[in-house]
């Protein structure tokens, strides 16, 4: 049997499992990170439960959310714009207001790669005053099949100490500003902070990690999407304190840039110096992507976690997360390292 047949195989039986489930009480589930990567993780999640909330970092910096921010001072509503459409419905009304939150304008002025979900937030924002009614009434007219929330009420600047950005300075550490940057910085980051030092976190954010089963952290950027929910200090206590268990989700592949070069275990390592108090539960990889199980059994054992390894990936070999399969993947882990019967 070839690869691609075992995938589309694999794929089948996670469909109809994931079909075939008798559903009881659901898990609460907190999801944490931004841009494409949270995007899969919730379109996966949202299968498996109907009590989801995604927290979504607020420091981007670049295209249409970072003229937004820099024009009029908000959140970058990008990340959460993305959230919100992963969430939509596979019905037409959620199809269709999934394609027009995603629409980008074409024009050779100043609408040119503006999202009409950016925009349509942003003036919510400006209606209503307060960030998270507004993405809850954005959320009811989409039919979004969950709650999206900001990590901090301010708009953040991450700041990464990267070694060797100039090549010419191999050795040379240098501080790179901005989201956009860091996530394509040449180099190798050290380390990443974000300005202001100690940004609130959104009390509903806080309460929704506190209150809940499982928290998800990741897939996706690694320094720029996944850990700077660990630079806020309220929601890096709630995560800590929390009752909840908590699932790592490994990238399928390095990232240019960023991540270039960095094995499985070597993820959890940087995550580890950022968080030293934070502990895990389970770290999530695809089997194909990892080449050396033993040497990520004991990064993660030193974050207090077991490594549960599932097909994730696209079975077309692209380096992207197939929403069914990672579903199966989390249905499976809430099942064996959750509580025994019904939720709540």
């Amino acid at each position: 049997m070839t690869g691609r047949n075992l995938r589309m195989r694999r794929l089948s039986r996670a469909t109809s499992a994931l079909s075939g489930r008798k559903r009881g009480g659901q898990p609460k589930v907190v999801a944490l990170g931004g841009g494409m990567g949270l995007s899969a993780s919730l379109a996966a999640l949202r299968r498996i439960t109907g009590d989801l909330t995604a927290v979504v970092t607020v420091a981007d910096d670049g295209g249409s959310s970072g003229r937004l921010r820099e024009e009029l001072g908000v959140l970058p509503p990008g990340d959460l714009r993305k959230a919100l459409a992963a969430l939509c419905g596979d019905d037409d009304w959620g199809r269709t207001w999934s394609r027009v939150i995603q629409h980008r304008f074409e024009s050779k002025g100043d609408l040119h790669e503006h999202a009409v979900g950016n925009l349509l937030i942003v003036a919510l924002w400006e209606q209503l005053g307060d960030h998270v009614q507004a993405l809850d009434l954005v959320g009811k007219l989409l039919g979004a099949q969950g709650r999206v929330l900001p990590m901090s009420a301010v708009p953040l600047e991450l700041q990464a100490l990267v070694r060797g950005h100039d090549p010419e300075l191999p050795d040379a550490i240098v501080t790179v500003r901005g989201q956009a940057t860091v996530a394509l910085t040449p180099g190798e980051v050290q380390s990443v902070h974000v300005v202001p030092p100690d940004p609130p976190a959104v009390p509903e954010a806080v309460e929704a990690v506190l209150d809940a089963d499982w928290v998800v952290l990741g897939p996706g950027s690694w320094f720029s999407s996944v850990i700077p929910h660990l630079l806020v200090p309220e929601l890096l206590d709630a995560l800590v304190t929390t009752k909840a268990r908590k699932v790592l989700s490994l990238n399928l592949a390095p990232q240019p840039g960023e991540t270039e070069g960095f094995s499985p275990q070597r993820h959890l390592e940087v995550l580890g110096r950022h968080a030293p108090k934070l502990a895990l539960d389970v770290v999530l990889a695809d089997e194909a992507a990892v080449p050396d199980r033993e040497s990520l059994d004991d990064a993660a054992r030193r974050l207090g976690a077991a490594v549960e390894l599932a097909p994730v990936a696209s079975p077309d070999g692209v380096p992207v997360h197939d929403q069914e399969l990672l579903a199966a993947a989390y249905d499976r882990i809430f099942r064996m390292h959750g509580r025994i019967g019904p939720w709540r």
